[in-house]
């Protein structure tokens, strides 16, 4: 009996890891920011560099979604509760475009300093998400056409940078993944509406002149 008590101890303390704060946090975009979220793939527990999903390659590991896929994304505050009751380490993944705010992306260390060129500018930006490897600038909800526009009147566009719109998606915090913990780097602003972000096209024009201005060659990523 003793030895029985200890197992669901032990499972009890594994299913709560990150439990609170994860649901807590899932349940905060969903319903009162009304942004639809799905459970990513845990990262693998024998080997957090590994992901959870079958591809033994995956070259994101934890950080994206598998079952459900990425059309399950809800603002359901239930359908919520049961994913992240029954997988409670699961990271959180944002469905981009729609209602949602989209992400322009880029390395972290260009990102940072190009963050820093813009509070000189007195930029105004809204939430930042940072993984260890890439930071990802939110923004306003754009179209295919709208983002075709913006790149063909650019003269130049690092390669490094990632757009992820309609269809797309992110992980936000406090995530854990193989790559290492989801952060913010720009919090949102307490509060209970949606969080401001900026349009598309102010942040790709900043980002791509604060990389010029500094020479930052942001490396394919």
């Amino acid at each position: 009996m003793r030895e029985i008590l200890g197992r669901r101890r032990r499972l009890l303390s594994q299913r709560s890891d990150g439990g609170p704060e994860l649901i807590s946090a899932a349940l905060t975009f969903a319903t009162e920011w009304q942004w639809p979220v799905l459970p990513g793939v845990a990262p693998d527990p024998e080997g957090r560099a590994r992901c959870g999903c079958p591809d033994p390659e995956c070259t994101v590991p934890g950080a994206h979604p598998f079952d459900p896929g990425l059309l399950a994304a809800t603002t359901d505050a239930r359908m919520v509760r049961w994913w992240w009751a029954n997988r409670p380490a699961a990271p959180i993944v944002l469905a981009t475009g729609g209602t949602a705010p989209c992400a322009v992306s880029l390395p972290a260390l260009p990102a940072a300093r190009a963050l820093s060129v813009l509070d000189r500018q007195g930029m105004r930006l809204g939430p930042v998400v940072a993984s260890p490897t890439r930071w990802a600038i939110l923004v306003k909800p754009y179209s295919m056409e709208q983002l075709g526009e913006l790149l063909y009147a650019k003269d130049f566009v690092p390669g490094s940078l990632r757009f992820h719109g309609e269809g797309g998606y992110i992980t936000l915090p406090p995530s854990e993944t193989g790559e290492g913990e989801i952060r913010w780097e720009r919090a949102p602003l307490p509060g209970s509406a949606a969080p401001w972000v900026p349009d598309v096209e102010a942040v790709v024009d900043a980002v791509v002149e604060a990389l010029t201005r500094t020479g930052v060659s942001a490396p394919e990523l």
